[in-house]
């Protein structure tokens, strides 16, 4: 597995837990896989570096 994959496994068995969720064996990989793509995403994101003086756009404009 990656180098996140123990702490993903372990978040999605607990939160499986947690909602009461039963995940069959083969279900449990695809999840894991999608979780850890989500975190290296987040991961990017949370790098990105903002100032103190940082505000939001009043209006989303694409």
């Amino acid at each position: 597995m990656n180098e996140t994959g123990n702490d993903v496994s372990a978040v999605v068995d607990a939160m499986a837990r947690l909602l009461d969720l039963e995940l069959t064996d083969d279900s449990r990989p695809v999840v894991i896989a999608h979780f850890d793509i989500a975190t290296k995403m987040a991961k990017g994101l949370m790098e990105f570096p903002l100032t103190d003086e940082a505000e939001p756009a009043p209006v989303f404009t694409p």
